[in-house]
């Protein structure tokens, strides 16, 4: 079995080290020679849409998957000449324009924040009129992780960001006062097999995730967010992991968006279910059986962004396992994590409160 990986950043690097096992063998493309997967695998360095590097992967892999959402929809379309390619282009498609992706879970009926396509000053002017005061402007493409985006908050506000961002194409976004943000991963085998790891509850800090916590028990709010990802998953014909992050609005549950890949809120799954998301990833995509994602307890994980903290503090803390990425340190960059799973939140709690959890926040 070999599988091809469009990107070698930690993502692609996990899939690898969960598919290694599997006996498969990997190749990836990614323009950057000191990628995070160059140690552990063989490497076409080129860009992403270099047919020729791209024809290479196709040619090596008996299918190929992508770690981030950002690879050319026309590369994917590419590759499928040649091999199998999963998640679906089309996942590419929907998920890299905010006005296309928030249109799409509409045609589903799952709710999404209020938002507008935003082509002119005029356009956001009547957009503010109509979805109301705060909101956010942002990219339509290419934003993560808090970037292309701008809060407006007063009429001011709006003509500044319109002058800042004009030359990009834009929606405008209500902000919503939530309760808390949430995640669901799922995962859909070629067979059309699915499996639903637990709600994961988030939170970030300049548009990063800084700390997830897993499981987020509410019943009625699993079955929910299963379904809403069950439509996704069909309406697809979606191979793979896929996650849909929510804001929770007292009982209801509004997309905010979806990644068809895994995700950082699902690392925890490494340690803390019984299939990681990376492994789940690696069945789907190779047409075996999916695995169980029941959990092994109660887990945290915590994003290093930026800097290290003192690994070795970390590793005395019991269930405590640390994951680095190999990449330089630079602001705002995820260079690694950590996660710890207790057999109760009760316990979960009582290491959050003594340990040096709070380095990342």
């Amino acid at each position: 079995m070999r599988i091809g990986i469009l990107g070698g950043g930690q993502l692609g690097r996990m899939i690898a080290l969960a598919a290694i096992p599997l006996g498969a063998r990997v190749t990836f493309l990614d323009p950057a020679p000191d990628a995070p997967m160059s140690h552990i695998a063989k490497q076409i360095c080129g860009a992403y849409d270099d047919e020729r590097a791209l024809e290479q992967l196709a040619r090596e892999a008996d299918v190929v998957t992508y770690e981030f959402e950002n690879v050319p929809v026309a590369s994917a379309q590419f590759i499928s000449q040649f091999t199998k390619i999963f998640p679906p282009p089309d996942a590419l498609r929907v998920s890299q324009d905010r006005v296309v992706e928030k249109s799409f879970f509409n045609t589903l009926e799952i709710p999404t924040p209020k938002f507008a396509r935003i082509d002119s000053l005029n356009d956001l002017e009547n957009a503010v009129d109509e979805i109301g005061l705060p909101a956010l402007l942002k990219t339509r493409t290419l934003g993560y992780d808090g970037k292309g985006q701008a809060l407006i908050s007063t009429r001011a506000d709006a003509e500044r960001a319109w002058s800042e961002m004009q030359s990009a194409e834009l929606v405008l976004e209500q902000f919503v006062n939530f309760t808390r943000e949430v995640s669901i991963l799922a995962a859909r085998g070629q067979n059309g097999e699915c499996v639903y790891y637990p709600l994961v509850e988030n939170f970030h800090r300049d548009g990063i995730l800084r700390l997830s916590l897993a499981p987020f028990l509410d019943t009625g709010l699993q079955n929910l967010a299963q379904t809403y990802a069950q439509r996704v998953l069909d309406a697809l014909n979606y191979v793979g992991v896929l996650a849909i992050e929510f804001f929770q609005v007292g009982d209801e549950l509004l997309a905010n968006e979806m990644a068809p890949r895994v995700h950082n809120s699902g690392h925890w799954t490494i340690e803390g279910a019984v299939t990681s998301q990376f492994e789940n990833h690696a069945r789907a995509i190779l047409g075996l059986p999916l695995g169980s994602t029941q959990t092994r307890g109660y887990s945290v994980m915590v994003n290093f962004i930026g800097a290290l903290p003192d690994v070795d503090a970390l590793l005395q803390i019991p269930d405590a396992h640390v994951h680095l990425y190999d990449k330089t340190p630079r602001a705002g960059r995820k260079l690694g994590h950590v996660t710890m799973v207790a057999k109760d939140d009760k316990t979960r709690e009582k290491r959050l409160e003594t340990g040096d959890w709070r380095f990342s926040l």
